[in-house]
């Protein structure tokens, strides 16, 4: 999925006044999936738009994009892709990606 994706689904979801979140790689070190720079729209009524790379890493960021809509304020979060001995998957990287989540149009009241 390009960037260009990205930027349109943001844009719409603007323009129907949804609240999203987006996620931007703003760090890497070691072996990473994606590198700075790189994309994913989290819109709740239409699923995601874009990859920061995929597995439990991703995962952890849609967990945390649920909290930045109920704030309303931006965080970044670290993600570990290093092999360790709760991993059961054995597509771990190894590097670690610094992730900017911000709300994009608005976010939901409590």
């Amino acid at each position: 999925m390009s960037e260009r994706a990205v930027l349109e689904a943001l844009l719409a979801s603007a323009r129907e006044g949804r609240a999203a979140v987006l996620a931007t790689v703003v760090r890497t070190r070691g072996s990473v999936p994606r590198h700075a720079g790189s994309r994913m729209l989290i819109d709740r009524e239409r699923g995601l738009v874009g990859t920061i790379g995929g597995g439990c890493g991703e995962a952890e960021v849609i967990a945390a994009a649920g909290d930045v809509l109920q704030s309303g304020l931006p965080r970044l979060i670290e993600v570990q892709l290093t092999d360790d001995v709760a991993s059961w998957s054995p597509a771990v990287c190894g590097g670690v990606m610094e992730i900017f989540v911000e709300p994009v149009v608005g976010h939901e009241s409590r």
